[in-house]
């Protein structure tokens, strides 16, 4: 047994605890007389001898310390010194004292206190009244006029903070007391029991505090893992961007191996884009070494759109001097007025097929390569084809075929064409129908000799189609028209040929326009056949080869005629 009786813990707790005498919670002493919350029994602690000697007024706060699973309420206490001095007949020894138990599972509790035969009915009503309801909980309360009155404990300088709550009293560590040293002392059952802390919260309390220090371990190694990967991370990115900002960049070496790729490169392609083009496709091994080398080539900059065949693995050097060199762009680039028979034999060379090839193609399939329906309304066409593969580069690939490039130049007429609204046009200029106005623009290729001649020869076309035209009778007379039908490219035509020669091609035989195209006419012939020249031209002749001369009358014609075959009596020797 201990002086002020058994706590949870081994050592007595001390009158200066400022939970001492708190085993309830009111914010205030409870009145005398009144019974503890629960109304259930207590549990006898027996007094020492010489403190049985001690007044009830000894120590007003005092109370009989409860465990905390035992605590049911307020324990009843000692009445206030003011009320011991209106109550002198009840200041008698305890020793002399009759003192009540209640039993109550084979114990006895010692109150302290006058017997009562039955708390619940004997105590007065008056007594239960709380005559500190409505007060500060922690007002100094008035200081006792009789000697070895306890001290007021929560007025002095030194004085204890209030009690908490029973919910709160440890939430949070004193101050100067950090968590692992509050977790010792908690769960230390050796741990003396003073200083404002209870004693003994038992493997509870142990477990807690090293649940915290396992997971503070924890969370200093997380924090240096992800320390050490922001700094490895970093190191990496820092190194990555200094080699590449000043180290040499990535390069293989020598002329590639022997596999071969093709690359295109797209019109109005930066080096920057051309560089990540071949990277991907494995030519070189950097975009930085592609743009270092095509910058130290004077034709770097030069290097044309299209489909080249590399190697794999090339010096970023060697891949620009392919590229910069247009012969070794693989396309196939159809000049302004050929004619179809040049482009089949050149498309024939280009894929490696046989003489004659493509020519049998575009004859057998013609209704399948993708002709508007009024390209071949004139059953005399010599080939419905002609005036509809029109001149451009066409970039070449493993997959080409002839079909595949016959159709994407009809195509690419068909999108010009469609473009300037050629029916319409062809209308507005009193022609038949497009496939009419596609002729004009041939013969304007063939026959002009530069672009700037175009419109004049436009309109000595339209001029000799008219129906007042008594100069010619509405007949064209090109020499370009029977060199297409005999497949010739002789401008020296005689007048016996001319008119032996009976063909629907023959512009000196026949009036009129041809029954087709004579050849595939370019973007300016197209423009110049939709605008024609008002100077009223009706003749031209090219004296040296080189320059065409225009006139208005047939006398004047005439005069430049006899200079031509001057010249060409000169040089036959005549």
């Amino acid at each position: 047994m201990t002086e002020y009786g058994r706590g949870s813990g081994p050592e007595p707790w001390h009158p200066e605890d400022p939970l001492y005498g708190d085993p309830g919670w009111g914010g205030h002493e409870a009145q005398q007389g009144q019974m503890p919350y629960g109304g259930g029994p207590q549990q006898q602690y027996p007094q020492e001898p010489q403190y049985q000697q001690q007044y009830v007024q000894q120590d007003p706060y005092a109370q009989h310390p409860q465990h905390a699973e035992q605590l049911q309420g307020y324990a009843p206490q000692q009445p206030h010194p003011a009320q011991q001095m209106q109550q002198p007949q009840q200041m008698q020894p305890v020793q002399q004292m009759q003192q009540q138990t209640y039993a109550g599972q084979g114990q006895a509790w010692d109150t302290g206190q006058l017997q009562y035969a039955d708390p619940v009915q004997t105590v007065d009503p008056v007594q239960i009244v709380d005559p500190y309801a409505g007060a500060e909980p922690y007002a100094q309360q008035p200081i006792g006029g009789f000697p070895g009155e306890a001290p007021d404990l929560y007025g002095t300088d030194e004085a204890y903070p209030p009690p908490q709550p029973p919910g709160r009293r440890h939430l949070a560590p004193e101050p100067g007391l950090d968590e692992e040293d509050e977790d010792a002392s908690d769960g230390d059952a050796d741990a003396p029991a003073g200083g404002g802390r209870r004693a003994g919260r038992g493997k509870g309390g142990k477990g807690k505090g090293k649940g915290k220090k396992k997971d503070s371990r924890t969370a200093c190694l997380v924090a240096a893992v992800v320390i050490l990967g922001v700094i490895g991370g970093g190191g990496y990115y820092g190194y990555s961007y200094l080699k590449a900002r000043f180290g040499a960049a990535e390069d293989y070496t020598g002329s590639g191996t022997g596999e071969s790729v093709e690359v295109e490169i797209p019109q109005n392609a930066t080096l920057a884009q051309m560089g990540r083009i071949l990277k991907e496709r494995g030519v070189v091994a950097s975009t930085e070494a592609f743009i270092a080398a095509a910058q130290a080539n004077k034709k770097g900059t030069s290097i044309q759109a299209g489909v080249y065949t590399l190697k794999k693995q090339m010096s970023a050097m060697s891949a620009v001097q392919v590229m910069v060199d247009p012969s070794k762009l693989n396309v196939l680039t159809i000049p302004e007025g050929w004619r179809a028979v040049e482009i089949y034999k050149a498309i024939d060379k280009k894929l490696g097929k046989p003489e004659g090839t493509t020519a049998q193609i575009a004859k057998q399939e013609s209704k399948d390569l993708g002709l508007p329906a009024w390209a071949a309304n004139n059953a005399k066409i010599r080939d419905p084809l002609e005036g509809f593969l029109y001149p451009a580069r066409y970039d070449l690939s493993k997959d080409s075929t002839p079909q595949s490039l016959l159709k994407q130049m009809i195509r690419n007429a068909n999108d010009k064409y469609a473009a300037i609204g050629i029916e319409e046009k062809a209308k507005a200029l009193g022609l038949e129908n497009p496939l009419q106005l596609v002729t004009v623009a041939s013969l304007v290729q063939v026959e002009g000799n530069k672009h700037e001649d175009f419109r004049k020869m436009s309109e000595v076309i339209y001029n000799r189609l008219k129906k007042t035209n008594d100069v010619t009778n509405q007949k064209l007379e090109f020499d370009s028209t029977i060199n297409y039908l005999k497949n010739t490219s002789n401008i020296n035509v005689t007048r016996e040929e001319t008119r032996k020669l009976d063909d629907p091609y023959n512009t000196y035989f026949y009036k009129g326009l041809t029954p087709g195209p004579i050849s595939n006419p370019g973007s300016d012939a197209i423009n110049a056949a939709l605008d024609p020249d008002k100077g009223g031209w009706m003749f031209f002749v090219s004296v040296d080869g080189n320059t065409t001369t225009f006139t208005k009358t047939f006398a004047e014609h005439e005069k430049l005629v006899a200079q031509f075959n001057e010249r060409q009596s000169k040089k036959s020797g005549g």
